[in-house]
């Protein structure tokens, strides 16, 4: 199978599906302890800010996982102790619902085209400390919605009531959803898959993000595992290179 049609087909069974949530279910994995070093590698590049409450990840181009570190990373705070949000800003391809294995007839989209309070949206996740906002239905309109002065208002009132909350948001490189938000974040974690990830796209994602004050706190990268284990492992930079040319 192409490499095209392989993260085709993985891409796929995660909308189907929902991102697998191996943190949760198999926290003594070895990819479980890779993503808890993604973590914590994520607090110390964030150690020197002012504060590390918001937390997007966002990818340049699509199947690069970042649906997938986001949720689990999620999990990972919430087991390490915090009041953890995770929020599907996604709203093109969301995920969370199907992950979480929530109702989104309502989510992000309705609080912000409407009255509703966020508080009466979030759920309570089957992981202990960990609620999600899920997208809502999806919009005529994503960018403007995401870009608004209710979508920054909401995020305040995400700081309020969470220790930390995590944005999953579409790639840089094919829609403004992402590059609208980036002012809202506190730092930014760029996924990579490599063997996939082209070259010239990250380099414009690259571009996109030193446009803007954010802190880029790093980069994942994913590979494919060779020791028998089916999944993929993850490693931690600050990086560029590695990329398919």
């Amino acid at each position: 199978m192409s490499l095209f049609k392989r993260h085709y087909k993985e891409d796929v069974e995660t909308q189907t599906n929902g991102a697998r949530l191996i943190t949760f279910t198999e926290p003594k994995n070895v990819i479980s302890e890779q993503l808890r070093t993604v973590r914590t590698n994520i607090e110390y590049a964030g150690a020197a800010l002012d504060k590390l409450q918001v937390v997007m990840f966002t990818s340049s181009q699509m199947s690069d996982g970042k649906s997938t570190v986001s949720s689990n990373v999620a999990v990972t705070w919430a087991q390490a102790g915090k009041k953890a949000l995770i929020v599907d800003a996604d709203l093109r391809r969301p995920t969370v619902h199907t992950t979480f294995r929530l109702d989104n007839r309502q989510g992000l989209t309705t609080i912000l085209a409407s009255d509703l309070q966020p508080k009466d949206l979030v759920h309570e996740t089957m992981v202990p400390g960990l609620s999600a906002l899920t997208s809502g239905p999806v919009p005529p309109n994503p960018a403007e919605l995401l870009g608004s002065p209710r979508m920054a208002a909401l995020v305040e009132w995400m700081r309020n009531n969470y220790d930390i909350v995590v944005l999953d948001v579409p790639p840089l490189n094919l829609v403004t959803d992402a590059q609208v938000m980036l002012p809202l974040a506190d730092g930014v974690v760029l996924l990579i898959t490599l063997n996939q990830t082209q070259k010239v796209n990250l380099e414009r994602a690259v571009e996109l993000l030193n446009l803007t004050s954010t802190k880029v706190l790093g980069v994942v990268s994913r590979a494919k595992r060779n020791d028998g284990d089916s999944g993929y492992g993850y490693g931690y930079g600050y990086g560029y290179g590695s990329t398919q040319d």
